[in-house]
């Protein structure tokens, strides 16, 4: 049976979490492709007051079709409170 995207979400925030020791914020972005699902999640890497002020980690999650993570990578740190810039290509 084919995973759901908010199941497959919920599931690199949970086994990011448990590889970091950070807490997960939010999944903000996901797609599937031939190689498997590609999450990418916000996690909270310094609490900070107030919030807008916590630090976040943004990182990419690839996990297999059977929902297991099999990489992840750091992508950026950024602000809470500081909206995303779109990237230059």
């Amino acid at each position: 049976m084919a995973l759901a995207m908010t199941e497959v979400a919920e599931r690199a925030k949970r086994q990011l979490a448990e590889v970091t020791g950070f807490k997960s914020v939010a999944a903000v972005g996901s797609y599937r492709d031939a190689k498997g699902w590609h999450v990418s999640v916000d996690m909270l890497e310094m609490a900070r007051l107030p919030d807008s002020t916590d630090l976040l980690g943004t990182y990419e999650v690839d996990l297999d079709e059977e929902g297991s993570m099999v990489k992840f990578e750091k992508k950026r740190t950024h602000l809470r409170g500081v909206p995303y810039e779109e990237e230059q290509e």
